[in-house]
């Protein structure tokens, strides 16, 4: 994702203030896995940003309208993204007394800005469904010819077994 800054130094000087940002990044797509998922407009963000005093705490939204192909038919499959967002910007390393893991914050790395890029992606891959279906009854595809079972319902082939199929083999295993 490219990189989304957020100017901080101006307007949170002291602690309790906050700033509200929103935006959007032009992104075509992402990958989560080996799957990728297209992003129509690109992806939305609305945060806000506080002043905590130790650093700077974001929280907000992020939507987007997004697509990729069905894990049953392979059709398209089209969804909406509205993932919380969470980012913790520490002007100095923590406290050990504080017991907080390294992927749990940031550095602030100069005077004015933050990358808030990161916490975006991860409000997106963590609302990316792990199934995508393109319906909730969506039917798949027929594992003997490989046909759209939406398109043609009650398709059947009364039991036959393609040969040709490595999975046809099964049919001869014995349960006892």
């Amino acid at each position: 994702m490219q990189e989304v800054l957020l100017t901080y130094f101006q307007n949170l000087k002291n602690p309790g203030d906050t700033l509200n940002k929103t935006g959007k990044v032009n992104l075509e797509g992402y990958e989560v896995g080996e799957k990728h998922y297209e992003l129509k407009d690109g992806l939305s963000y609305d945060v806000i940003a506080t002043h905590t005093g130790e650093g700077i705490l974001l929280t907000g939204i992020v939507s987007a309208q997004a697509q990729s192909e069905c894990d049953r038919c392979l059709e398209p499959a089209h969804f909406e993204i509205s993932g919380e967002v969470e980012g913790y910007y520490l002007f100095s390393e923590p406290d050990p007394e504080f017991d907080l893991e390294e992927d749990e914050f940031e550095l602030v790395k100069d005077e004015e800005d933050i990358d808030i890029s990161g916490a975006l992606d991860q409000a997106l891959i963590m609302d990316t469904p792990y199934v995508l279906l393109c319906q909730d009854d969506c039917e798949g595809l027929c594992p003997v010819c490989g046909i759209n079972l939406n398109e043609h319902p009650g398709h059947n082939h009364d039991g036959e077994i393609d040969e040709q199929n490595p999975f046809a083999q099964l049919k001869n295993l014995k349960f006892d």
